[in-house]
């Protein structure tokens, strides 16, 4: 945490803000003109289950949100995130340091397709991702740009992150994926072919009389065949008032 001596200032960039998410007096170093997280990652912070002791690895952890919410949320032993963007990795680094947890988050900049050879087989109890959600290019304007990086597939592609997730973790260990529907039955076919066995699927719709747009998976490595399908999570109530569950989430 700041020093008494230090302001957030201190760890801030030209075109950069420091916004507070609510847990713990966190707080996380964002640029708009960059890319700031959305709602999937909160949602994937509140789906996710860590136990006490358990060590977890983000996957393509952008400026760091999902660490630093697990670790508010969780009793985690110690968490790292990877991501392949310098400028990202680097604000998450500062966003660590600035709440005072470096001796319990890891910001560790590297490819996801080599996550593997990196860290070591089975060396993780959970792993998360936020993912690229377009593929093949979908509205893609310039692939070099960060936004475009974090919403297209191309430093990785699913199978990538799903191949690496199943060398990674533990036996038995679990993957927390927040996703698009569209792209459900690739998922699962990706998921099985690589032995990590989707257990709990929870669907977040706009409003009550929409189809949704984000999907929740729990997957166990090795896991037995049976999965649950939660009830769905509605963001919505009205026009700019969320439902209580997505407050209770956001921690307001």
């Amino acid at each position: 945490m700041m020093n008494k001596n230090e302001s957030e200032r201190d760890y801030l960039k030209p075109g950069e803000r420091a916004d507070d998410l609510n847990r713990n007096n966190y707080k996380i170093i964002q640029n708009t003109k960059k890319f700031c997280f959305g709602m999937d990652a909160v949602l994937l912070s509140g789906f996710a289950k860590v136990l006490p002791g358990e060590k977890v690895l983000d996957l393509g952890t952008g400026t760091g949100i999902i660490p630093i919410l697990l670790e508010a949320k969780t009793e985690g032993k110690h968490f790292t995130g990877l991501e392949i963007q310098e400028e990202s990795a680097d604000m998450a680094r500062r966003s660590v340091a600035m709440n005072g947890l470096d001796d319990i988050i890891d910001i560790v900049i590297g490819d996801i397709k080599e996550a593997s050879a990196n860290f070591g087989l089975a060396s993780f109890d959970v792993i998360t991702s936020n993912p690229p959600y377009m593929n093949h290019g979908h509205g893609l304007v310039n692939p070099g740009d960060a936004k475009a990086i974090a919403r297209h597939e191309i430093l990785c592609s699913l199978e990538d992150v799903i191949r690496e997730t199943s060398r990674i973790l533990k036996p038995n260990g679990r993957f927390y994926l927040v996703h698009r529907p569209f792209r459900l039955v690739e998922i699962m076919n990706k998921l099985t072919e690589y032995k990590l066995e989707p257990k709990r699927m929870k669907l977040v719709y706009p409003y009550v009389d929409k189809e949704p747009n984000m999907v929740l998976l729990e997957c166990v490595k090795g896991g037995k065949s049976m999965l649950k399908v939660e009830a769905p999570l509605i963001v919505y109530k009205e026009p700019k008032v969320y439902t209580d569950e997505i407050y209770d989430i956001y921690g307001y």
